[in-house]
């Protein structure tokens, strides 16, 4: 429980980072960020997967680039449903999931995800 609420809080932090340096990009406040994560996760739990699920092959010949562009329609939709939280260009989308990519790659390697521990392993 306790990871998953630092997992929450990172990524709000890499969307508040985000807001900070990508013009056209904006979060009000933490308030913002921590409901735009959640609502981000959820519309790339369903819309985003879908449609990454539907464009694999443009995907695989892009070598997963066209995900970026996915990626920012999540962003600029879930920017629409969440005040405070405003993505105003395309640019500035694709900019904005561009550095949230790098930023959980970082966040990824820095906290990496734990593995159960499997005692019946070692003979």
């Amino acid at each position: 429980m306790f990871r998953m609420l630092l997992h929450w809080i990172l990524n709000a932090a890499a969307l508040w980072l985000v807001s900070r340096y990508v013009g056209g990009f904006v979060v009000d406040g933490w308030k913002s960020a921590l409901i735009a994560v959640v609502v981000i996760g959820l519309f790339n739990a369903t819309f985003g997967l879908l449609l990454k699920i539907i464009t694999l092959p443009l995907g695989i010949l892009t070598f997963g680039l066209f995900f970026l562009v996915i990626n920012a329609v999540v962003l600029k939709f879930a920017s629409d449903f969440v005040p405070g939280f405003d993505v105003l260009t395309w640019k500035a989308a694709l900019l904005g999931a561009l550095a949230l990519a790098v930023l959980h790659l970082l966040i990824g390697f820095l906290f990496p995800k734990r593995r159960p521990r499997q005692d019946w392993a070692r003979d």
